[in-house]
């Protein structure tokens, strides 16, 4: 074990395996898990709600290609925000997407624990939950070669599967028409778009992409230059924002539940999709695919533990964190105690939401408060680096001013909509990030090593 901070990961992933491990992050099919409880907020427009969240996300990842590209440090929000705004924003940047980081694999095995639990019902969804963090950490613990071929050969099955439920969804509608207006998804039907649903939906469905930034968490891992970081970034967002539409759009015309019921019953809404599929597509369907998106889940799981561990780790090699917690494996080059950190967090709170009917929609939130706090500060980043500081070369409006500045404020609007609940959890959240800024005080030496 290294623990004294000049340990580095080992360069071992190409386009292929990063792409693989985005896509399995973010879950071709992760509207799924979602979907009925973006139906039941949005007013049932929820293809609407995710062609907004890819508009979001995609000025986002923009920021995101810009930064990895010019820090190409592990450390992500944490080390973007440090070198183009300062280190103290840098630090609470690093710890709001603590939040994102720690949380979103608890929000994956919840997603794990209700698929498989819809398989066989007589089994609680926590004892699911629990068996998919001990094998995710396993393998985490293996090492990142060894997970990114794993996360190719899942996320592969999981779009077959999707694959062939919307084609035999669409030969339904085809058939016998739908349950909903065919305009409805997209209208509101009778009732119309309310914008103010739209966007609380929204920082709900902002869930269903975050896997894309934690790419950037690889950048020291990755082969062929930080260029390969911010193509995969692009790529997989634009993949999956075309998959969620679609897949939201035939259950919102398939599902034998109105929005109001969803709205009356929450406990409906974790698996409504999966309902949707056994009662008017195909009961092999729905086993396939619950078995698929449990699985892929605990892959999801995965590769967020292992983008907080590479947060923790940076974050303690540069003084921010503990020293302790840049520890890497001299094995593996895994930062043991990062992944250990992040799964013992996953446990605790993943373990709390599956015994709460409305733990997935509370959770959710939590995770996007982080999430979005972080994409803010990338932008900031942006602007921060290539205008203020001028370390970029010439100033690109448009990219280095522009995109930052819309992407930022839409953001913002997402985040004043989220839920009173994951303001108030996002806010004690950052008072424990400053207390911890101010008993840390990292060395200029740290520092100035890491940026040269």
């Amino acid at each position: 074990m290294s623990a004294d901070g000049t340990g580095s990961l080992h360069r071992s992933l190409g386009l292929p395996q990063l792409l693989a491990y985005g896509l399995v992050f973010i879950g071709p099919a992760a509207a799924v898990g979602v979907w009925g409880t973006l139906d039941a907020v949005s007013g049932g427009v929820v293809p609407v709600v995710y062609l907004v969240a890819t508009i979001v996300m995609a000025l986002t990842a923009s920021s995101y290609a810009l930064m990895s590209a010019a820090v190409p440090r592990a450390g992500s929000v944490f080390a973007y925000a440090s070198e183009g705004i300062g280190r103290r924003t840098g630090h609470m940047g690093g710890w709001m997407m603590l939040l994102d980081y720690l949380l979103i694999p608890s929000v994956a095995y919840l997603f794990s624990g209700i698929a498989l639990h819809s398989l066989l019902p007589q089994i609680p969804v926590w004892v699911f939950v629990i068996a998919a963090v001990v094998i995710s950490t396993g393998l985490n613990l293996t090492g990142v070669t060894v997970t990114a071929w794993v996360s190719t050969v899942v996320v592969i099955a999981e779009v077959v599967v999707l694959a062939a439920v919307l084609v035999v969804g669409i030969w339904v509608l085809a058939t016998a028409g739908p349950t909903r207006g065919w305009l409805d998804p997209l209208t509101g039907g009778a009732a119309g778009l309310d914008a103010g649903l739209v966007l609380s939906a929204v920082s709900i469905a902002v869930l269903s992409y975050l896997g894309f930034d934690a790419l950037a968490t690889f950048a020291e891992e990755t082969r062929g230059g930080a260029k390969v970081v911010g193509r995969a970034t692009l790529v997989c967002l634009v993949v999956a924002g075309f998959l969620f539409i679609l897949q939201s759009y035939v259950g919102a015309l398939l599902s034998p539940l109105t929005t109001a019921e969803l709205q009356a019953d929450p406990s409906l809404q974790g698996d409504a999709y999966y309902a949707m599929v056994d009662s008017e597509i195909s009961p092999l369907l729905h086993a396939l695919l619950s078995l698929a998106k449990g699985i892929g889940a605990i892959f999801s799981a995965l590769v967020g533990q292992a983008a907080a561990s590479r947060i923790i780790w940076d974050m303690g090699r540069s003084g921010s964190l503990p020293r302790v917690f840049s520890r890497l494996s001299a094995r593996t080059g895994v930062p043991v105690v990062g992944v250990l950190v992040a799964s013992a967090g996953n446990v605790l709170v993943a373990g709390w939401a599956s015994t709460r009917g409305d733990g997935l929609n509370l959770v959710s939130s939590m995770v996007d408060v982080g999430a979005i706090t972080g994409f803010v500060l990338v932008h900031a980043s942006v602007i921060g680096y290539f205008v203020v500081r001028r370390r970029g070369g010439a100033v690109r409006p448009m990219r280095h001013l522009v995109i930052p500045v819309l992407g930022a404020g839409l953001l913002i609007v997402v985040l004043v909509a989220a839920s009173p609940v994951a303001l108030v959890v996002g806010a004690i959240w950052a008072v424990l990030g400053v207390v911890v800024l101010l008993l840390r005080r990292p060395s200029t030496r740290t520092a100035d090593t890491l940026r040269r």
